[in-house]
């Protein structure tokens, strides 16, 4: 199968494998197969190809995919008693899960321990502290190319999840890449369509072949977070925490669409920064949750959080005043505790550095004519 030459892009891919799985009845259970990776019939036998890969019997830890065509992948890993990482599902709680087996497990155990509830059920997690080294990746696929391309179902958690590990230091350019699909969605695919943050593939499994592509061109070096949305900052609890970490490495974090500001001496107005230019005492937003109360702490492995306070609000002042200085200055906080009525506001970072860089970035900070006190919130305590 062949996608469209003229115009095609990577969603015209998608639609073609999707739509052509279905009206040839090669899509397996979840159906229907649009907007996800496709299970397939064949799908397990394609997999029993993995364990003959080189790359697999020298691999000590192996990072699959939890979607339906890997699950019997997973099995294979168990069985051949090595570590088994899975993704949590959309990053919502974490990075990996480390499936582990009741001791004396069956084969009927393992093959249940490698479905999505027994990754559930029979996991711990691993945070970003770890030292977790993968050898090898397994990762589902729309559509491959003979030549390493790959085109996922277009949320992009496979290459965030793979950027995380180089990210974290458990993978890098020489770890290999392998995918477990369908003969049909082996298809040719424009190199002009991939982007730097997309992952290339160093082998393909099919139910009829074993392609061994020879990909020479470089894996993403980690997270390009120009590309992550803030919604994503949101909603992934370990990625604020691993931008925090970046950032504190004097790396830069500015996100897709986020403008950062600095406020120049003398001036209550906050300026735009000239392109590429960054304040050295001001952290980026760490998230894009600024509750009024509440809120979530940081991502698991994270640093111990730090609070900052904020005094002498004006009486007038309202929390979406803070919130726009705030976000104004790019010291946006994990979480805002207002207390309104005590003219004073908390905000969570999520650690003592962090927060002395926002401490930084606000002293001289006025709202109307009051210019704020700023301190840890622990300095102020004893105080």
């Amino acid at each position: 199968m062949e996608p469209r030459a003229v115009g095609v892009s990577k969603q015209d891919i998608r639609e073609q494998i999707w739509d052509h799985m279905e009206s040839q009845n090669l899509a397996d259970f979840p159906r229907p197969v649009h907007h996800r990776i496709p299970n397939f019939k064949g799908a397990s036998h394609a997999a029993e190809q993995l364990p003959r890969l080189q790359a697999f019997k020298t691999a000590r830890t192996i990072k699959v995919n939890p979607d339906a065509p890997q699950k019997n992948a997973r099995f294979f890993v168990l069985e051949s008693k090595k570590t088994l990482l899975v993704p949590t599902p959309r990053l919502r709680t974490g990075l990996f899960n480390k499936i582990t087996p009741p001791p004396g497990a069956t084969k009927d155990i393992l093959r249940k321990c490698a479905t999505s509830q027994g990754v559930r059920n029979c996991s711990v997690p691993i945070g970003l502290d770890s030292r977790v080294l993968v050898d090898l990746v397994v990762v589902g696929s729309v559509a491959v190319s003979e030549k390493g391309w790959r085109i996922g179902k277009g949320e992009g958690y496979a290459d965030l999840e793979y950027a995380m590990t180089v990210s974290m230091g458990a993978a890098s350019n020489e770890t290999p890449v392998v995918t477990i699909v369908h003969d049909c969605q082996v298809v040719d695919i424009p190199e002009e369509l991939l982007e730097e943050h997309d992952i290339t593939v160093d082998y393909i499994l099919t139910p009829t072949r074993v392609i061994a592509t020879g990909c020479k061109r470089p894996q993403p070096m980690g997270i390009t977070w120009s590309k992550i949305s803030w919604e994503m900052i949101e909603k992934i609890p370990v990625l604020r925490s691993l931008r925090a970490r970046e950032q504190q490495a004097g790396k830069d974090v500015t996100l897709q669409g986020e403008h950062q500001y600095l406020l120049e001496p003398g001036r209550q107005q906050a300026v735009p920064l000239s392109a590429g230019r960054r304040p050295p005492d001001t952290p980026g937003p760490e998230a894009n949750s600024m509750e009024a109360a509440g809120g979530s702490p940081p991502g698991e492995g994270a640093p111990l959080a730090a609070d900052v306070y904020v005094g002498n609000l004006p009486r007038d002042a309202r929390v979406s005043d803070l919130k726009r200085a705030l976000r104004e200055l790019g010291s946006v906080p994990l979480r805002l505790t207002w207390q309104g009525p005590q003219r004073r506001a908390f905000l969570r970072y999520p650690d003592s550095a962090a927060a002395q860089q926002a401490i930084s970035c606000l002293q001289g900070l006025r709202l109307g004519t009051d210019t704020l006190r700023v301190a840890l919130a622990r300095q102020q305590r004893d105080k």
